[in-house]
């Protein structure tokens, strides 16, 4: 329940900071909040990461529906002491889920954070990456088995022994 909760409040968070910055700011407008470092900036942005593949809507529609049915067939079948994991797929799903939210509403998506040297950004791609991180750190992760059963589920005890 606590990584639906968390994929939820990420969804709540965006949606809500996105229709923030709608009403208060113009299309292009920035409000500096640290001098030369950190503005919110409206932008709407037509395609992916960095703008790439502007106006394929529907390509991300089918995409985001693609990975989300993804993450909860793999999130099944993650052991329960895999608490990590599981939270880095629920920021994943919340922001995947924030940012298609956008997508069927508007046919783009709402960025706003911006630092000047970096394609601008918002709550849903954060948790996105934060997920994707948890995600390789996790996976990167020893564990407690020897180094060629690292990424092999383990075998069943027989009584042939």
């Amino acid at each position: 329940m606590r990584f639906l909760l968390l994929a939820a409040g990420i969804i709540f968070l965006d949606q809500w900071s996105k229709w923030l910055v709608m009403g208060r700011l113009a299309e292009g407008q920035s409000l500096q909040l640290v001098e030369n470092i950190f503005y919110l900036t409206y932008v709407r942005n037509p395609g992916a990461a960095f703008g790439m593949l502007p106006y394929r809507t529907t390509f991300f529609v089918v995409v985001t529906i693609l990975v989300m049915v993804g993450i909860f067939l793999l999130f099944r079948y993650i052991p329960d002491d895999r608490i990590m994991l599981k939270y880095g797929l629920s920021l994943q799903a919340g922001g995947a889920i924030g940012n298609f939210i956008d997508r069927l509403r508007f046919g783009h998506v709402i960025d706003f954070f911006d630092l000047r040297f970096w394609p601008v950004f918002n709550i849903a791609d954060v948790a996105i990456v934060l997920g994707v991180g948890i995600l390789i750190v996790q996976l990167l992760k020893s564990d407690s088995r020897t180094p060629g059963e690292a990424g092999r589920l383990p075998r069943e005890e027989t009584s042939d022994s």
